[in-house]
């Protein structure tokens, strides 16, 4: 029987080589590729979409800290990620100031 890597395990979930990622699951990795690729803190998972291939999260981030915290940029990425967690692709979605709300 094949084993995983250690680490697998935990990243996808389970042993079983078969199933799918799980909604929870793919919004951590998410949040780490973001991280890992704007070198910018995330705030949250502001979407979690279920697609053909695997999913699709938005992860929004401080993009810039200013003084009032009420005036800090936010951006929102999109990332989409395979049934095993791959990150396959990631954009910018929006920027706006925080105190600027739904006005979007």
């Amino acid at each position: 029987m094949r084993r995983e890597p250690e680490g697998e395990q935990d990243r996808r979930g389970s042993d079983d080589g078969g199933r799918s990622l799980k909604a929870a699951q793919a919004a951590q990795l998410a949040v780490r590729q973001v991280h890992e690729l704007t070198g910018r803190q995330p705030e949250g998972v502001t979407s979690l979409e279920r697609v053909e291939n695997g999913w699709r999260v938005s992860v929004e981030v401080v993009e810039s800290h200013r003084v009032p915290d009420t005036a800090d940029i936010l951006a929102v990425y999109e990332a989409e990620l395979d049934q095993d967690g791959d990150l396959l692709s990631y954009r910018r979605v929006d920027r706006y100031s925080r105190g600027r709300g739904d006005e979007r």
